[in-house]
Order: C-alpha cells, then structure tokens, then sequence
C-alpha cells in the first residue's frame, strides 16, 4: 500500500535524523576538544549525557506514551527534539552544549520508543520484519551519507553547520508527520491496566534468563562504547588522520555493513545464533586491539581495520539481538524490550564516561591510555561469549 509505504519512509526518515544527531558528536570529537578546550573526560561527559537521558526517558516513556494518540505525541516529541538540535547549533559553551544533548536525549529517546510503537501497531506482524529492516537500516545510511555529510559540512565551515542542518531536516519531517502519519488511536479504545515502572522492573529482575540478556546486553555496550567516542579524537591526535580524513572511517565502515548485516543475519538463521555470535565476537577483538595501540600510521591499513571493526561490531550484534529478544514471550515482550532498551543506553553512557576518566592527554596533545581502554573492552567482549551461552531462548 502506498499509505504504508509514506508511513515507513517517515519513520525512517525521523530515525535517520534521530542516530546522525546522536553520532555526529563523536566524530566532531577533535574540533570540539579543541575549540572548547575540553579534557577527554569533558568530551566523555559530552558523549554520554546524550545517551543517559535517552535511557532514562525510553524507560519511563514506556508507561506513559500509551496514554495518548501516537500522531499527536510524536508531534509534540519532535518538536522538542528540533528545539533541543537547534540549541546545539547555536551554543556558545560547552557547559550549553551539554544541556542541549541532555535534552536531545531526552526526546531522542522518546522518539525510538515512539517510532517502534507506530509499527507495532500500524504493521500487521506478517510485513513487520521487512517494516523493521526498513526503517532500522537508517542506522547505516546514517553512518555512509549522514555522518561524513556532516564532518565534511563542519570541515568547510565549522562544528555548528552539521547542528543546523539536522534541525532543518527535523522540520520537514515534522511536515512528513503531519501529512504521511495517520491519527493512531486504536490502543486508547481498549481498557487496559497499564503496569507501573515498579511492576516491570520486578518481573524482569524477577528472571533469571531474562537478567542474564540484560547483563549480556550491558557487557557488549562496554566492549563497543568505551572505544568508539574516542575513535576519532584518537585517529587525529596519534595516527594522523586529518578531521577531513575522518569521513573515510565512516563512510567505509557504514557501506560494507549495509551488505554484510543481512548476510549474517542468514548465517544465523542457517547455523546458529550463538554459533555465529561467537565467532563475530571473536573476530571483534582484532580491530580492538589493532585500533587503540596505533600510531602514525598508513590511512589505506587504518581504513582495513576499522571497516572490520565496524563489520564485526554489526556481526555480533545481529545475532545478539534475536538472542535477547527470544528470551521474553510475547505477552512481555515489548516491556522487557523497553527496559533492556533503556539499561543498554544508561551502559553505552557509562562506558564513554568510564573511559573520558581513564584516556588523558600529553603535552603533544595526544591521547593516552587509549590502550589500556582497549584491553578492558575485550575483557568486557570476551566475558559476553560465556554469558550468551547461559541465555536461554524461549519463544
């Protein structure tokens, strides 16, 4: 239907804006720390005050964005996730740029819970996979197109550009909302007792299955983003790179993904999910530790090991996710997957905090202990194999 079709590439269109705002920061990295005169603690604060609000505000959304009409909350949502992008385009300190990723994430956050809800109800479960592959692939256009758009925008002008142009995005899908988005009401009709945060909470800490999902979820949020906030700061101060060069990393990374996430989601239909889950982990721990004991170094190897890095990240992922969600019935499923959703962002904030403490800065003005992260981000990748084999399947 042509309806639905409008209906999706909306969604897609808002969750494209939505990960390029919340991305576009790490690779501004080296401008910001510079401009600003930020240590790479400061920096880490600035990464993860994002992705703690998101986590903090899919959570509670998750009980109260069931009480109205989706069109009309997503409205009013986006209207403050463009205000919130637009303050981020015109702060003058850091101390400013801080509280408007705070309230990016805030709205960030409410927009993937809303997003997720609109297909769930829109899309009959019989087209819901291809709605979902739709609609989630804008995480790789992002990283191709969005990201090194925006660094290269930033690179001819300065860090505020890329900001500005995401808020006007915003306001044209704001428009693709009003028009493309129907009234979606249907779930008021029904007279359902919704659960407390306290209810949910104590039905999934209550199972055991389901916390160890949850603690595999966290441990690969800590294997990932205590290294990839401090990439590109990293790749500029001690490989070389210039913050031009920098779009290559991404645009790399992101184009070979956009062919190999399907190829292993085949492989684990075909040979297992745990199967392949453990040899993409594996292969994960390669990049990891090449990346973070670089030094000056050759941009065509550079550009070698960071695409298998963005590759082997994805090709765990993958199979990972179909793990966690097969441990929750349907019945439980989407307030399990909320609340998974929400501790997975408050570990991805965490772990870029962590590391901004342990990463410092020499009189050279390179990065240091980058390392020494590395090797507890494989602690962290290599202790999730064991965990995942614990985790039992269950629908």
């Amino acid at each position: 239907m042509k309806e639905e079709k409008l209906l999706l590439w909306t969604l897609a269109a808002i969750n494209f804006i939505h990960i390029v705002d919340f991305m576009i920061l790490m690779p501004l990295g080296p401008q910001l720390m510079r401009i600003f005169d930020i240590s790479p603690r400061e920096f880490g604060l600035l990464v993860s005050s994002y992705t703690f609000s998101a986590g903090i505000s899919s959570f509670f959304g998750a009980f109260f964005l069931d009480r109205f009409d989706r069109k009309k909350i997503l409205l009013w949502v986006y209207v403050g996730f463009a205000i919130a992008t637009l303050g981020c385009a015109l702060s003058p300190s850091y101390s400013i740029l801080l509280l408007a990723r705070i309230l990016s994430g805030l709205f960030g956050g409410l927009t993937s819970a809303l997003i997720l809800a609109i297909i769930g109800d829109v899309i009959p479960d019989t087209r819901r996979g291809r709605a979902m592959g739709l609609v989630m692939a804008a995480f790789s256009v992002a990283s191709v197109l969005g990201v090194p758009m925006g660094l290269f925008l930033a690179s001819l002008s300065d860090w505020h550009m890329p900001f500005y142009i995401l808020t006007g995005l915003s306001i044209l899908s704001l428009g693709m909302i009003i028009r493309y988005i129907p009234n979606i009401n249907e779930h008021l009709k029904n007279d359902i007792v919704r659960p407390n945060p306290m209810v949910v909470i104590r039905r999934v800490t209550g199972n055991q299955n389901q916390m160890r999902a949850i603690t595999l979820s966290v441990m690969m949020m800590f294997g990932q983003f205590m290294i990839i906030p401090f990439l590109s700061p990293y790749t500029v101060a001690n490989v070389g790179f210039s913050e031009m060069q920098l779009t290559y990393i991404y645009m790399a990374g992101g184009a070979f993904t956009i062919f190999t996430s399907p190829w292993v989601g085949k492989l684990s239909d075909k040979y297992g999910k745990l199967r392949i889950f453990t040899i993409f982990m594996i292969l994960n721990v390669i990049p990891i530790a090449i990346i973070t004991n670089l030094g000056v170094t050759p941009i065509p190897f550079v550009l070698m090991v960071s695409t298998m890095f963005f590759v082997t990240s994805n090709g765990r992922y993958v199979p990972a996710a179909a793990i966690i969600t097969g441990t929750s019935k349907p019945e439980n499923r989407g307030s399990f997957l909320s609340f998974n959703s929400a501790i997975q962002q408050l570990a991805t904030g965490l772990a870029s905090l962590i590391a901004g403490i342990i990463i410092g800065e020499n009189a050279a003005g390179e990065l240091t202990n980058y390392n020494i992260v590395g090797y507890i981000a494989i602690g962290f990748s290599l202790l999730c194999i064991p965990i995942a084999r614990r985790v039992k399947i269950v629908s």
